[in-house]
């Protein structure tokens, strides 16, 4: 596990872009944070890194679920209105989950009990109105070998603050 601490929306997207510019089909990125925290920022970075063309990636809390096409298919799942893990079916919650694209969730939390084991956690929070600290913690060897290549990249890059 390790840490980034931005200092603006840029620098979180930024963060993102670079994870999701190493990203292959199959990942599954968990987002965790306060409303507010920077998760949809993250989010669009990610979209940027796998080369999404849309010029505007929107959080999509109204319909769970947006699909965008980039260098690999991205899904883009927002949980935050789940009412009951039970709806998640509803949506093809398994069929993103184990897609042929990266897959993103914000609120993943929400669906706790659904996720497989191996992924990447990433954890949110505010430090000052526009820092974040964005930790990461990997499960599986996939996403360990992802993470060690990411703080790799991000040390390259030498205006983030790493935490260890």
């Amino acid at each position: 596990m390790f840490s980034i601490i931005t200092a603006s929306t840029e620098q979180t997207e930024e963060v993102g872009r670079v994870l999701g510019a190493m990203l292959e089909p199959g990942d599954l990125i968990c987002l965790f944070g306060d409303l507010g925290a920077g998760k949809t920022h993250f989010s669009f970075g990610i979209a940027q890194g796998l080369q999404v063309l849309d010029e505007y990636i929107t959080s999509p809390t109204f319909t769970f679920v947006n699909e965008y096409q980039g260098r690999i298919p991205f899904y883009h799942i927002d949980l935050y209105r789940l009412k009951d893990p039970s709806e998640l079916e509803g949506i093809g919650f398994e069929e993103y989950v184990d897609s042929d694209g990266a897959t993103v969730i914000e609120w993943a939390e929400r669906a706790e009990e659904e996720l497989p084991d191996e992924k990447l956690n990433v954890y949110i929070s505010d430090v000052s109105e526009n820092s974040r600290e964005i930790g990461f913690f990997a499960e599986g060897e996939r996403y360990e070998k992802l993470l060690v290549d990411l703080q790799k990249k991000v040390v390259e890059e030498k205006y983030f603050a790493v935490k260890q």
